[in-house]
């Protein structure tokens, strides 16, 4: 009895046992056993263990239109750090852009307008230099700006939270701060913000009207970044640590009473520039004291579960995770992305964007072949597909 002729569901499960290498190297005895081999269902286990390939801890498909194969493979580079860099553009004036990676859409702010390119090819890879669409309406700077589905949702430095219809080109502004608005996050109904005039506010994202504040949250500090709980029970507030008062707080989103706080004993300047939360127990933060933590509200909020220090003392001004086992940060100086994997203590692979000038990575955004970063005069990219499959041994 051949291999192939059994079940499908007995197939699955002893294939199961075989590594990556193995594998490929079924894969290469008949046209069948290829055939059977490409389905995603025998890569589902082994992609969840491998860096990027789109499959969360949960075991959720983020790409489900890419075969699990082609990722699996992509994934070795990412590891071992095989990539091309491009700049993707360049502006003369150094300025404090943010990204946004949506699908096959990249949204770039430049100053206070926020443009939208296109990116074609497998992957999305080839870069779209003629804009999809323009959003502006601030009258200086955006510092940050957050997608929905229906929605691009910008602050700016002239104190203005702007909605803006991602289908059409009506938008709706409002004051919502005395100062500029370092910060903006928005998940279902609400928009929670930060600004250097030391409050958080909390809106509601309801066409009835827009701009309707809910509550007003003192932080005593300046607040350089908030993120919104998947469950939207809570949001968290980071600020710059140059008071006495803890920089993380969890605060609650039916009454904004004060949760809880993160951590204690954080030194005075460490303030907490991106947070990223992960499920509604988990999340991320990083900022001018060097570390990447690593948070889990269901074992303690006094301590974080584990911690990566940025090995040459540069702050870190932003985070992504791939939700499994990547996470990747920009670092203060000369445009330096690092890779980290969380199953290890030290950085997995490091990639220096510019050697010219001392610029921070002020955004990054990727998908399973690009990673992309902002810095203070150029988008630059990093493309990790090549032709090549070596299993890893």
């Amino acid at each position: 009895m051949s291999l192939f002729q059994l079940p499908e569901d007995v197939l699955y499960l002893v294939l199961s046992f075989l590594d990556c290498r193995s594998l490929c190297r079924l894969a290469q005895v008949c046209r069948r056993s290829q055939q059977f081999t490409y389905r995603d269902a025998v890569w589902r286990r082994i992609a969840k263990d491998f860096i990027n390939t789109g499959m969360t801890r949960l075991g959720l498909d983020l790409y489900p239109g890419i075969p699990l194969k082609d990722r699996v493979k992509v994934s070795q580079n990412w590891s071992r750090g095989v990539c091309r860099k491009d700049v993707l553009l360049k502006w003369k004036i150094n300025l404090l852009p943010w990204i946004q990676l949506d699908d096959d859409v990249l949204y770039l702010s430049q100053a206070a307008d926020i443009g939208a390119y296109h990116l074609r090819g497998a992957g999305g890879g080839r870069f779209q230099h003629n804009r999809l669409g323009v959003f502006s309406g601030h009258e200086e700077d955006v510092c940050r700006f957050t997608l929905t589905d229906a929605h691009l949702v910008s602050a700016g430095g002239d104190g203005k939270i702007i909605v803006h219809d991602r289908k059409s080109a009506e938008s709706v502004a409002f004051y919502a701060h005395e100062q500029e608005v370092n910060c903006i996050d928005c998940k279902g109904d609400l928009i929670i913000s930060g600004s250097r005039d030391r409050t958080a506010k909390l809106w509601a994202l309801t066409p009835k009207p827009f701009g309707r504040r809910l509550h007003t949250m003192p932080t005593d500090d300046r607040v350089w970044s908030v993120a919104i709980s998947p469950s939207l029970c809570t949001f968290v507030t980071g600020t710059a640590c140059c008071e006495d008062f803890d920089p993380l707080r969890i605060w609650d989103t039916e009454r904004c009473h004060l949760v809880s706080c993160l951590g204690s004993g954080f030194r005075r300047g460490a303030g907490v520039l991106d947070i990223v939360y992960e499920s509604p127990f988990q999340l991320l933060t990083c900022g001018y004291d060097t570390f990447i933590r690593y948070w889990d509200l269901r074992v303690c909020s006094s301590k974080c579960v584990m911690e990566w220090e940025e090995p040459h003392d540069s702050a870190l001004y932003c985070i992504k995770t791939d939700k499994n086992h990547m996470i990747a940060s920009g670092s203060s100086y000369y445009g330096v992305v690092r890779l980290w994997d969380k199953r290890q203590t030290r950085c997995l692979q490091m990639f220096q964007l510019t050697s010219t000038t001392s610029s921070p990575v002020y955004s990054l955004c990727f998908n399973t072949t690009h990673l992309y970063a902002a810095l203070s005069s150029a988008l630059c990219s990093l493309d990790f597909r090549t032709s090549g499959f070596r299993p890893r041994r």
